[in-house]
């Protein structure tokens, strides 16, 4: 994602949630952070997931499979987009569908490409290669495995997976924020029906002692489903890493489809404040540091568990 700020306030004041009737409750399963660390490990073991790569084919292909395999209805969503430097991106949006016959539906969403650079004022090592552990495959590790439970417990609400392609090749150094999230930008603006009530973006979920900030463009936007998923988390004993603190507005994914689709969406995303060089992320974003000695299974657990016990609470009208 950028770290690009859209100038935009949080909300200061969240309106009330409209009750709804309870509906018999499905056990929320376990969340299998074992079975989450080896698909972030996988997807490293491919190497750098750039657009137009091979290892970028081979992980597609993968994903695809996999999804399929956990009883998803898979779509590809292919598309071309020209990004900053000129380069024709062939990318692909991987749309996996649980209970497709549902109008009431809930998305799920992370990137699957990596950064083709490493740009971080952090790293001075100009060959430096970002295998993109965090940024980008541990939260397409935590919803394989959030798949593979839905494929064996589907509870009574409509569930969108989407994996966007081509989020990580914008222009950083204060370039135009439309040069980020070309998959999200391309996914908000062809929506299959039925449209998603809201959705839930994971970005940066791995690393130890993660702090999931509230983001700034999920409170502007999806300040209900902020309230909703914190409390949940911090009921279920992960308040270590959902803090109740506020963090700047950044543009990544989410921002377009709450923008574009008008899907209020939020970024559960590791923001621990000001870091070393002045970044809201952490110090391994954009650098050679990401790599899959920076996962650590309890974060992936904190991550995956809360968005389970989402979907499941939700299902049965008591989030």
């Amino acid at each position: 994602m950028g770290c690009v700020n859209d100038g935009t306030p949080p909300i200061e004041d969240m309106p009330e949630e409209v009750a709804t009737e309870p509906k018999p409750a499905r056990p929320i399963p376990k969340f299998d952070r074992d079975s989450a660390y080896a698909y972030v490990e996988q997807q490293v073991n491919f190497g750098p997931r750039v657009v137009n790569s091979d290892a970028h084919k081979q992980t597609r292909e993968w994903l695809v499979e996999k999804l399929e395999s956990f009883g998803a209805e898979v779509r590809e969503q292919n598309f071309e987009a020209e990004a900053y430097d000129g380069t024709t991106l062939s990318a692909t949006n991987i749309i996996a569908r649980y209970a497709p016959e549902l109008q009431d539906r809930i998305l799920l969403t992370a990137h699957w490409d990596t950064r083709p650079f490493a740009d971080s004022p952090l790293e001075d090592d100009e060959n430096a290669v970002v295998n993109g552990a965090d940024d980008g495959a541990s939260g397409v590790g935590v919803l394989l495995e959030v798949a593979r439970q839905l494929g064996e417990n589907t509870p009574d609400i409509g569930v969108d997976i989407v994996l966007l392609d081509a989020e990580d090749y914008g222009q950083s150094g204060g370039g135009s924020r439309t040069s980020w999230a070309l998959g999200a930008q391309y996914y908000a603006k062809n929506v299959p029906e039925p449209k998603p009530r809201f959705g839930i973006l994971l970005d940066m979920v791995g690393a130890r002692d993660a702090k999931f900030g509230v983001e700034g463009n999920s409170e502007r936007y999806a300040p209900q489903v902020v309230r909703k998923v914190w409390r949940l988390a911090n009921s279920m004993g992960y308040g270590d890493y959902y803090i109740n603190e506020r963090r700047g507005a950044i543009v990544d994914d989410h921002f377009f489809i709450n923008s574009i689709a008008n899907i209020p969406t939020i970024d559960i995303i590791n923001m621990p404040g000001n870091t070393t060089g002045g970044s809201q992320f952490v110090e391994h974003w954009h650098t050679g540091d990401d790599n899959i000695d920076i996962i650590d299974k309890r974060t992936l657990r904190a991550a995956g568990q809360v968005v389970l016990a989402t979907i499941f609470r939700e299902a049965a009208g008591t989030l």
